[in-house]
């Protein structure tokens, strides 16, 4: 049956551009699905505009800050607009690396030995000075990442205690809190998950052409190979699909998410982080995912949408 959407995209994260591929993809597919299609590039009219339009349900294609944190999403609800993914507070749980991995530690989830600091701790408490501690703990290299952003933005690692005051300042230029994490090396293996009864799509290996799997590598053609499905033994493979499913679950999301993990050179998963709204362009995983598993585009868009309808 034929819904009037409208397709949230844009606004003023750092992923704003690859917002608006995604965005004009999945607008693309629902017209040829037969939906009348609202694009909306979200600013301060967002709102005006919705109550204007009274669409069936908004398909949020934001990525990265007011997109997956739970700030459109608490907006949406106030309208009582069906939307698509997960609703505010697992969105805002996913959105802090933080948060998720202590829920992770909370639910026995494997996930890489962290610390985290505020700005303020660094500014006003003397953080800085449990660095050698933290270094000595988590061995070098440290990876270090801002809390709140997506697509590898401001993560760097530093292979000394003299380049983490540079990376520290490099991940607090993106957020007010910043995550330390212990660097695990293995395969860079990603865990797309979709349905009412959340189900996950083959999985899929990233293989960056750089040191890790950055921004550039993610959304540069010919930056990163991709095998889908990983090549990777049966039992592997079940044991990263039980883990995603896991941490899905144990952060209360809905309607499709990714799981990110590491598989590292003597076996064990580490599950790193959840992308609540995963990429819909061309070089993005979940459509990949979604091929492997005979969904064609149209499809995958199709069933997040029913998501939010029937939810």
């Amino acid at each position: 049956m034929s819904k009037k959407v409208a397709v949230l995209k844009g606004g003023r994260s750092l992923e704003r551009n690859i917002s608006l591929k995604s965005g004009a993809r999945v607008e693309k597919a629902l017209e040829e699905l037969g939906h009348t299609v609202e694009s909306i590039d979200v600013d301060v009219r967002m709102v005006r505009r919705l109550k204007e339009m009274k669409p069936d349900a908004a398909f949020i294609a934001m990525h990265g800050k007011s997109g997956e944190d739970g700030t459109v999403q608490e907006l949406l609800e106030i309208l009582g607009i069906p939307y698509t993914g997960s609703n505010v507070l697992p969105s805002l749980r996913c959105m802090d690396k933080v948060l998720s991995k202590h829920i992770f530690v909370a639910d026995g989830i494997p996930t890489p030995d962290f610390y985290a600091f505020s700005r303020d701790a660094f500014q006003e408490l003397g953080a800085v000075d449990t660095l050698p501690i933290i270094t000595g703990e988590l061995d070098l290299p440290i990876v270090v990442k801002p809390a709140g952003q997506g697509s590898a933005l401001g993560v760097r690692f530093a292979h000394s205690v003299e380049e983490m005051p540079a990376a520290l300042i490099s991940a607090f230029s993106f957020d007010d809190k910043v995550l330390l994490e212990k660097y695990v090396k293995g395969r860079e293996l990603a865990v797309s998950i979709i349905g009412r009864e959340p189900r996950a799509l083959p999985i899929v290996e990233a293989i960056p052409k750089t040191e890790f799997f950055d921004f550039e590598s993610r959304y540069t053609m010919g930056k990163a190979d991709y095998v889908v499905p990983a090549e990777i033994p049966e039992d592997v493979a079940a044991r990263a699909v039980e883990i995603s499913l896991k941490a899905f679950n144990a952060l209360n999301c809905s309607g499709f998410g990714r799981v990110d993990l590491i598989l590292d050179d003597a076996g064990g998963l580490w599950c790193l982080e959840i992308n609540t709204i995963p990429g819909f362009t061309e070089t993005s995983l979940m459509p990949m995912a979604a091929q492997a598993a005979g969904l064609s585009f149209n499809d995958m868009v199709e069933e997040i949408l029913l998501c939010a309808l029937e939810s």
